[in-house]
């Protein structure tokens, strides 16, 4: 029963929180009057229920089907499988379901049933400050201090647009209030949408130097840091799975003069204060089966940023940066990835603060969870051989009965990371301009919505061995 009222309350939290939307279920085809000798069927109307909130064609753009289009008889089951989960990966329904109905002759009705999520919800913020949860539980003593805690206000599908509103208030390490705004289609043929950004933040603290691969923090009892940034997104997709996003921001950094004294090079010249026109532009393709959890198929994202635009920006480079991760069923329950992340920034000679490389955010290699690889440039390779083990579903009976069955997948895995970073100017520690390698095994535990954790135990080159929990996607 303890099992079962933990599974419980990691539920409502999931759902509360609207990670990723569940599997719905397949409906059952109605074969009544079906031709045994079509090869291939036309849609004769496409119908939509349960759709109180989003807009009927918003989910015809995301289905990529219109009446008049044809399905293959020969493997049509794969075929709706696979528009289900492009309705299920935007986030708005918790269920969704296709039948084929009414054949006559080669002619017959798609009828998509949804179940629309809740779209109005706060958000308990608990967030660690640190890179990862390891650093934080080991390296930092689970000190408290350095937890963020607040709100998060979600109002999504807004207009019935898919569109969504982001407001935050966070207090602890970093005090952080910000709004954002996404409205992804803006035109009659639903392919360019536009954004807003604004965030303000401050610390006490700050990561102002590295030493052996290790961050160094400079704390002082008033706040030494603030940042703001204000801007504008733009975005296109003409395909269901390409998308074309640009951002435009104005940024300002501004640190005390203890930090300049600290450190001058932190933000270059012993400078206290920086501002910046920041223009990125970012090309994704995503055709997975699921965006959270994905076991087949490909992921692909390219940016391009140039940092500072005009005489009054403060800092000036060009960033260009590549992920891409391929998904493979080699059997049955048996799953292959490999996945590139890199990145080339130039000039070569930054401050401190534009030196980021491996270690940071989801740029790191498995078993080097605890160092940081300072740079302008870096490669990052990933292999995973997992294999699922073990499957078993958990019964709610109080809940509703399309959810009220919650599946849980153990997948046990193997697997191997490379990578390298290069520093002009922060090349002297051990691990800075040379080439890195990791490796170990570990078991993903993945339940409702996709969400994961991630128990590895890993070995790197210096023969340091430790386990490590995640909750992202490795790739």
């Amino acid at each position: 029963m303890g099992v079962r009222k933990y599974f419980f309350i990691a539920y409502v939290v999931c759902l509360f929180v609207g990670v990723m939307p569940c599997e719905g279920r397949q409906l059952p085809s109605d074969t009544t009057s079906r031709p045994a000798d079509s090869a291939f069927i036309i849609v004769r109307n496409i119908v939509v229920k349960g759709n109180k909130k989003t807009r009927t064609n918003v989910i015809l753009r995301e289905l990529g089907m219109a009446p008049g289009d044809t399905l293959q008889l020969h493997g049509i089951a794969a075929q709706l499988e696979n528009r289900r989960r492009r309705l299920l990966n935007t986030s708005l329904f918790l269920t969704v379901g296709m039948n084929i109905k009414n054949w006559e002759g080669r002619h017959a009705d798609l009828v998509i049933e949804v179940w629309e999520r809740w779209y109005i919800f706060p958000i308990p913020i608990f967030r660690l400050a640190d890179r990862n949860f390891n650093q934080w539980w080991v390296e930092q003593g689970r000190s408290l201090d350095r937890v963020n805690l607040g709100v998060r206000f979600i109002q999504n599908n807004m207009t019935g647009r898919n569109d969504e509103v982001k407001a935050e208030l966070q207090i602890g390490y970093t005090q952080r209030v910000a709004l954002f705004y996404d409205l992804p289609y803006i035109d009659r043929t639903f392919r360019h949408g536009v954004g807003l950004i604004f965030a303000y933040s401050r610390n006490r603290e700050l990561n102002d130097s590295t030493f052996n691969n290790k961050q160094v923090f400079f704390r002082q009892d008033q706040f030494i840091r603030q940042t703001w940034t204000a801007g504008l997104s733009y975005s296109y997709r003409k395909a269901i799975n390409t998308r074309h996003q640009v951002f435009l921001t104005y940024n300002y950094e501004k640190v005390n003069d203890s930090v300049s004294h600290h450190n001058p090079d932190y933000l270059g010249d012993g400078r206290q204060r920086v501002s910046y026109l920041n223009l990125l532009y970012r090309m994704s393709y995503t055709n997975t089966d699921s965006w959270m959890y994905p076991l087949k198929g490909m992921l692909f994202q390219a940016e391009a940023e140039k940092m500072g635009i005009g005489p009054l920006s403060d800092f000036d480079h060009v960033r260009f940066k590549l992920r891409i991760a391929q998904y493979w069923t080699l059997y049955p329950k048996t799953y292959a990835a490999l996945g590139l992340r890199a990145q080339v920034k130039t000039p070569a000679n930054q401050p401190y603060a534009n030196q980021k490389a491996i270690g940071y955010q989801e740029d790191y290699l498995r078993g080097l969870e605890y160092y940081v690889v300072d740079g302008t440039s870096f490669f990052i390779a990933k292999s995973t051989l997992r294999k699922q083990v073990y499957e078993f579903n958990i019964h709610m009976p109080l809940l509703p009965e399309r959810v009220s069955t919650i599946p849980i997948r153990l997948l046990a895995k193997v697997y191997g990371d490379g990578g390298y970073a290069y520093s002009k100017r922060y090349g002297y520690g051990m691990l800075n301009n040379r080439f890195l390698y990791t490796g170990g095994i570990g078991v993903d535990i993945v339940t409702y919505f996709d969400s994961c954790l991630r128990i590895e135990y890993s070995i790197n080159q210096l023969g340091q061995k430790g386990l490590f929990l995640h909750t992202k996607l490795d790739m």
